[in-house]
């Protein structure tokens, strides 16, 4: 039987000792409900069902990030831990101070709603798939707090609401006048590296962290193939260069800038602790598209743009995949949008029927 005693503060606390059990107790506003709670523990501990959920009702969601944070994002990607990072800040915002315990499917809907319906420091809309994924690390957090952390939560309560649609996809196009007007300011501004990356980013189709983490020893001139011993898919890849990209790879090999201690092909400034790191070029390539009047083409769409040029040309399926990195042609269709007027100019070039 539990013991039930009022504390000097006026609250009642609630002390169970069975035998097989670690000593439980807690501490309650009214002597009703200290009793219901003990009467429905011990109920738990007799049919063996009892957790102890003392852990997720102490641990705040704030502290959970952090520990996620140092525990498991270190094991990811370095874009995936900034990211991540990122989102966890907003969600230690609005939902850091609820215990895990306490986080319930509806407030978690709640903040599904709220984050839908606000917008960015920019004045632009929060998009669905934003709020999907910081509902997916919220998610992916509950998991590994119930299989690893022993704080006794017996559910995941994002599972049990609606996820926002996915938005729609990208297919933000490269005209011809754009391109123009684009390559001869890039032609114009003080760091070629920039030029060279932009051109290697359409060519190739690698993403920007592939490229600028790029070393010397990984491009062959000779073969024309730059090797990535590490991608977004967690598999190496070896990337075919066309004639522009391997110029504008020799032009950068050649760099006369270079520091003879840097192996990096794209290099930055040294840091504060004397390391130089790969080059970040976003806030260059962000006025310069802004100057342009292109603000709404970001540096991710020259990969969407190389592979429908590439699918627009007739290379197949598979050697997109293998060109691209992607491992589904589900996520290579993505990246892939033909232009209207090019099909049509591919309906006209095939055999002549008879009309019905």
């Amino acid at each position: 039987m539990a013991t039930i005693v009022k504390t000097p503060a006026g609250s009642w606390k609630a002390v169970i000792r069975k035998t097989g059990w670690p000593t439980n107790a807690k501490t309650f506003r009214t002597k009703r409900d200290a009793e219901d709670w003990a009467r429905r523990t011990e109920d738990e501990m007799v049919r063996g069902v009892y957790i102890q959920r003392s852990g997720s009702e102490r641990m705040t969601l704030e502290k959970a990030l952090e520990r996620y944070l140092a525990d498991v994002t270190p094991t990811k990607k370095p874009s995936t831990r900034k990211a991540e990072a990122t989102k966890a800040k907003q969600l230690t915002q609005n939902l850091g101070k609820y215990s895990l315990a306490a986080l319930s499917a509806e407030i978690i809907a709640d903040y599904r709603d709220s984050r839908l319906a606000s917008t960015s420091k920019h004045g632009r809309p929060i998009s669905n798939n934003t709020v999907r994924l910081e509902l997916a690390l919220l998610s992916h957090l509950y998991t590994v707090a119930i299989k690893e952390w022993g704080l006794g939560l017996t559910f995941n309560p994002v599972l049990n609401i609606r996820k926002p649609r996915p938005g729609p996809e990208r297919d933000r196009r490269l005209s011809d006048d754009e391109e123009r007007r684009l390559f001869a300011a890039l032609n114009e501004y003080s760091n070629p590296m920039l030029r060279w990356i932009a051109v290697i980013a359409l060519e190739t189709v690698m993403r920007s962290s592939e490229i600028t983490g790029l070393r010397c020893h990984q491009v062959n001139l000779q073969k024309r193939v730059a090797f990535l011993p590490d991608t977004k898919n967690g598999s190496p890849r070896e990337v075919p260069l066309n004639e522009f990209a391997t110029d504008a790879f020799r032009d950068a090999l050649d760099n006369p800038t270079r520091p003879k201690d840097c192996d990096l092909i794209f290099f930055g400034e040294p840091g504060k602790d004397e390391k130089r790191r790969p080059y970040a070029f976003t806030k260059a390539w962000g006025l310069l598209k802004r100057k342009l009047g292109m603000a709404d083409f970001r540096f991710h769409d020259f990969r969407h743009e190389g592979i429908s040029r590439y699918a627009e040309r007739g290379l197949s399926a598979q050697k997109l995949a293998a060109l691209s990195g992607h491992k589904s042609m589900q996520q290579l269709k993505r990246y892939t949008h033909l232009r209207g007027e090019d099909l049509v100019r591919d309906l006209d070039a095939l055999p002549k029927r008879r009309a019905t």
